[in-house]
């Protein structure tokens, strides 16, 4: 589902700061030779994150789902200068291709790039997260909110991809719920219950949930 008009969102990325060389190669490989090339943040969110991370100027981020490495590239354009990214990744199949393109990139140094079970290393991490992108598995999204929360600092932020899931948390008509977006419909119920965290949805792209800590 598209929640803009196809002349709105083009219009929106006319009038917004165009991807680095880096990065539109990036999207233009990640769009010829990987599968579910949606799954990239893309141009106009991608420049949404960096500006958020920008505004908070981030020492520590925690990315949860890499998919070919563009949203950790524009995360770590907001980090302070001896900041540190860490993002994890269950497919070690997009290894070699995502680790060419941070290898590429500024932020090489920056970058912790680490092949696993998001929910198996969160609780090793020893850390206190600014920012924290979670963009991986719907079905662990309340596990990976809980095992995050107490690592963000107060007054630190969650963002959430995807929570509109093609506007399936709200089609009424859908004859099945599938586990996806039923695990997306709790967590969105639990975030806007949960008095530790202030929040706000945003229909940008597939839907994107900011979350501050209290």
């Amino acid at each position: 589902m598209k929640f803009l008009a196809e002349e709105i969102e083009a219009y929106s990325e006319t009038h917004t700061e165009n991807e680095n060389e880096l990065l539109k190669s990036l999207n233009r490989e990640t769009h010829a030779n990987v599968l579910n090339p949606r799954m990239l943040s893309g141009h106009l969110q991608g420049r949404f994150l960096s500006m958020i991370s920008r505004m908070i100027r981030p020492e520590k981020i925690l990315e949860i789902g890499t998919y070919t490495g563009y949203s950790a590239l524009c995360l770590c354009e907001g980090l302070s200068k001896d900041g540190n990214l860490i993002t994890i990744d269950i497919n070690e199949e997009l290894e070699t291709l995502t680790r060419r393109y941070i290898d590429k990139s500024d932020f090489a140094n920056q970058i912790d790039y680490i092949i696993g079970n998001a929910v198996e290393i969160i609780p090793t991490l020893d850390h206190t997260f600014d920012l924290v992108f979670m963009d991986a598995d719907k079905i662990n999204y309340i596990s990976y909110f809980n095992l995050c929360l107490d690592k963000v600092r107060p007054g630190g932020f969650i963002l959430a991809d995807n929570v509109l899931w093609s506007g399936k948390v709200f089609d009424k008509e859908l004859k099945k719920i599938d586990k996806d977006t039923q695990a997306l419909m709790d967590f969105n119920k639990m975030v806007q219950e949960d008095n530790r965290v202030s929040n706000i949805l945003l229909p940008i792209r597939d839907g994107l949930m900011i979350l501050q800590k209290l």
